[in-house]
């Protein structure tokens, strides 16, 4: 699924949105920096194996474990300083490309449509998957629950269908 840059190592932007969408993404982003935050409520975390994670992302990472889509980074809440614990910006969860991973990310691209963001490093031969949206953390991670479910019955539904031509 990666796609040929000039810039082989540069990361790449393989969702596609509309100029428009760019558009909105910048002010919403503009309006973002300059709104006052207010803390309405404590980041919640818990323990995924032995990393601490995002509660609200919890669901769908615990589901992409098990559907063996492993992920690295992951939070629902990032700052301008890189603080998970401060005011929200995006969501997103990395992973690490591979066949299965390529596949799901084909799989979210489809199911999520404009609301998904997807990157690629190639220096790190990983995916980022993002919400689009500012501040829409909460809707990115129950769509993504939503998303990882969906992959899953899709996943057996393929498995019980070779498994009966056998």
């Amino acid at each position: 699924m990666p796609s040929r840059s000039l810039n082989e190592e540069a990361e790449q932007i393989l969702s596609r949105q509309t100029d428009a969408q760019w558009e909105r993404r910048e002010l919403e982003l503009n309006a973002w920096v300059t709104r006052s935050k207010q803390k309405r409520k404590d980041k919640l975390t818990r323990v995924l194996e032995v990393f601490e994670v995002d509660a609200e992302l919890f669901p769908a990472l615990s589901l992409l474990r098990q559907l063996r889509i492993p992920t690295e980074f992951s939070c629902a809440g990032v700052s301008l300083l890189d603080d998970p614990f401060e005011h929200s910006l995006y969501a997103y969860i990395t992973i690490h490309a591979s066949d299965r991973t390529e596949a799901f990310v084909r799989f979210a691209s489809a199911f999520m449509k404009q609301r998904l963001l997807v990157t690629y490093e190639p220096a790190f031969s990983r995916y980022d998957l993002s919400s689009f949206f500012i501040g829409h953390n909460r809707s990115f991670c129950l769509l993504m629950q939503r998303c990882a479910e969906a992959y899953e019955r899709i996943t057996l539904l393929n498995f019980d269908e070779s498994a009966a031509v056998e």
